[in-house]
């Protein structure tokens, strides 16, 4: 795909989850790098992906990891993407030895990493059954359902209101993640807090998976992570006057209700990871001047 056309799918939802998004986001920017060594239409190009989707700290992270690293271009672009897949890999593999035979798997909204430890479980011979949720207002959930049926998984698909009711026959939660804080907050799909808070309470494990690029470092420094608003008009085209319609995509989950985060670079609690991604990626921690630019703005 070309430039703006990856602009525009990731505007509308036609490219979603953060790991594609931020896949998506690298090949336009390594499109536009060899096209030009312009330092002004470099930042351009760097602050107008950023800005596509303000809870992504994975875009920016891997933008950052190609921005300090452009001298190299295209095998940068290649080398960040290719982090996203043998990633998963990894994940796939550690949170497949959660799923145990007749277990019910509950998930909310669609986490292409959950599918992929999932799926790998299946592979493996596990069976086992998924409930989900359909996730209102663009019913994500939906092609979570869609995929994993496809892949010869049970599926039983829960309206959102009746999640709580399907938790209560789960064995393990598994969710996906957005942005991870310095504070080891989780930021996911809105609806996955009070979910996460039933689990805790009935004892039943949740993990939230994820690559470990999905943390933000510049919360480090007393930023706090953007909640993106979607548009109104995804809820309710045209309500009645005096009717105003609140579209949050995504929101905190506090790390003392979760089990661990599943990643790349192990299981962890979410306040340890921090420090594991913090030995593990050193370059995360000093932004290249392009994006330090982007960051100020």
């Amino acid at each position: 795909m070309k430039y703006d056309e990856i602009i525009r799918k990731i505007k509308n939802l036609e490219i979603q989850g953060a790991e594609k998004i931020a896949i998506a986001a690298v090949e336009a920017f390594g499109e536009k790098l060899r096209e030009t060594r312009d330092p002004k239409k470099f930042q351009k190009y760097l602050d107008e992906l950023i800005s596509l989707r303000p809870t992504e700290p994975a875009l920016r992270n891997a933008l950052h990891f190609c921005a300090a690293n452009h001298k190299n271009t295209p095998s940068v672009c290649e080398a960040a993407k290719n982090h996203f897949k043998k990633s998963q890999e990894l994940i796939a593999e550690y949170g497949a030895k959660k799923i145990s035979n007749n277990m019910i798997v509950f998930t909310h909204c669609h986490s292409s990493t959950v599918e992929a430890i999932l799926i790998k479980a299946h592979k493996q011979g596990k069976k086992f059954t998924v409930y989900n949720t359909e996730t209102r207002p663009k019913f994500q959930g939906r092609i979570t359902a869609t995929n994993l049926a496809k892949a010869g998984i049970k599926v039983m698909h829960f309206v959102d209101s009746a999640g709580r009711t399907a938790m209560k026959h789960a064995d393990i939660f598994l969710f996906g993640c957005d942005a991870i804080t310095s504070e080891g907050k989780i930021i996911n799909k809105i609806g996955t807090e009070f979910l996460a808070e039933f689990a805790n309470e009935a004892r039943i494990p949740s993990y939230s998976c994820t690559n470990s690029w999905k943390f933000d470092p510049q919360t480090l420094y007393g930023f706090e992570e953007k909640i993106e608003e979607r548009d109104p008009k995804e809820v309710w085209e045209n309500p009645p006057k005096g009717v105003k319609i609140f579209n949050p995509a995504f929101e905190i989950v506090a790390p003392d209700i979760i089990t661990g985060v599943i990643t790349e670079i192990g299981i962890f609690k979410p306040e340890t990871l921090v420090l594991e991604v913090q030995k593990a990626y050193p370059w995360m921690l000093k932004p290249s001047a392009a994006l330090r630019k982007q960051q100020r703005s």
